[in-house]
């Protein structure tokens, strides 16, 4: 299981995501932990089993046991702040911003790797999924600790592949089961 095996597994017509997945993944200058964590954290963020089940056992192979562990708690996590915040921010009635979230969040406190490596985690899952509030919260983080706009971008560059591939190889499962060839 491995990026090559994802790669091979996209339909002929999706030969742009193979090749972005190649450039945005195979290619990238990212620290190895700051780019296996991404690919990783939203990879699990798809929901896609195919893909999760073709690149985690290459993260994990890639990543320290610390690093393996954040990056999944990172994806745990986005997944409970992006829906709680991006519906509060979706709200037209603004004093819901003003009430306690009443939520257990510890890990923001302490990840378990490098602070940087949790935001670019935390704001790559943020756009699998959708959530302004928190992209810009995590985005404000990234470039206060000096990161540029280029590598943050390669965050949200990733996280669009992945969620492509997904989507892409989910659909053509279910379509080989509601429309069989020949």
């Amino acid at each position: 299981m491995s990026l090559e095996s994802l790669t091979s597994r996209l339909p002929d017509y999706a030969r742009d995501l193979a090749l972005n997945l190649e450039a945005a993944v195979g290619g990238s200058d990212l620290p190895v932990q700051r780019l296996w964590g991404t690919v990783l954290s939203t990879a699990i963020a798809s929901r896609s089993a195919v893909v999760l089940r073709e690149l985690a056992p290459e993260a994990k192979a890639l990543l320290s046991p610390e690093a393996y562990r954040a990056a999944r708690t990172t994806a745990s996590v986005m997944a409970l702040n992006n829906v709680f915040f991006r519906t509060r921010h979706l709200l037209s009635d603004k004093e819901y911003g003003t009430l306690r979230a009443g939520l257990r969040m510890n890990v923001l406190g302490d990840p378990g790797v490098d602070r940087v490596d949790f935001e670019f985690w935390a704001f790559a899952v943020s756009a699998v999924n959708g959530c302004g509030l928190c992209l810009d919260a995590h985005e404000a983080a990234l470039r206060g600790a000096g990161v540029e706009r280029e590598v943050v971008q390669e965050a949200y560059r990733i996280a669009a592949v992945i969620e492509a591939v997904a989507t892409t190889l989910e659909a053509e499962a279910v379509l080989a089961e509601a429309v069989p060839e020949g």
